[in-house]
């Protein structure tokens, strides 16, 4: 019996046995939840962890890239006219004062200046691809938690079937309450699992999204550095 054929069935009986059962109480969502077997808390619980896990990384990495991106226009130009008067230490006071990647990776190269301009381009793409793993951490988890939540969610679906064919199998007279504790299992698990997912999936595109938009500001910012340090040599 297919999927579709087992809930055609489901529907029919409970259609059949409208005028000869009374009317039930409609459950919340919380009711059916707490109905719940065991097996199927458990896939619940493990849900709303994830859950829980996902609104975090997203607020937490959306806050830091929000703060890693917001640098005054004007602390490039701040920087070249501490380095063209010679006062490099008020450079590097300015970016010990933001606390930005791009500030990070400018303070390496005014520690690097004086050496070769390849040996201060690689310093600075060090600490850039350093600030670059900072700044990535907790996505990797964020995108398994968006692929693992619907393969979570069919487990209960899956559960909650199983659990319909025993009752069906133990049960002398099938009625849709001898079905329904599975079914409602079954069903609320799979929704739950694709909440999660959704959540975590858009979360992620979006932290994506602010990622690269940092990334572009510090490729630039690392550009118009080596730029100021080859001025004085045109």
């Amino acid at each position: 019996m297919t999927l579709t054929a087992f809930l055609s069935s489901f529907f029919f009986l409970q259609m059949v046995s409208g005028a000869e059962t009374p009317a039930t109480q409609s459950k919340s969502l919380f009711d059916i939840i707490l109905g719940s077997s065991t097996s199927g808390l458990v896939v619940i619980i493990v849900l709303l962890l994830l859950s829980i896990i996902a609104v975090y990384i997203i607020i937490e990495r959306y806050l830091t890239l929000t703060r890693a991106g917001q640098v005054d226009h004007n602390f490039m130009n701040s920087i070249r006219a501490s380095v063209e008067s010679g006062n490099l230490q008020a450079a590097k006071a300015l970016c010990q004062s933001v606390d930005a990647p791009m500030a990070r990776m400018v303070e390496k190269g005014l520690d690097r200046i004086g050496k070769p301009l390849d040996d201060i381009n690689k310093a600075i793409e060090n600490v850039g691809n350093l600030e670059l793993l900072k700044l990535e951490k907790n996505l990797s988890t964020l995108a398994s938690i968006s692929g693992i939540a619907p393969m979570i969610g069919l487990l209960g679906t899956v559960i909650g079937l199983i659990i319909s064919f025993q009752d069906m199998a133990s049960a002398t007279n099938i009625t849709p309450q001898v079905l329904s504790n599975g079914i409602y299992h079954a069903l609320t698990a799979t929704a739950f699992g694709l909440f999660v997912s959704i959540i975590a999936m858009a979360g992620f595109n979006l932290l994506v999204t602010n990622l690269d938009k940092v990334i572009f500001k510090m490729e630039a910012t690392a550009v118009q550095f080596m730029d100021l340090l080859q001025e004085p040599s045109r």
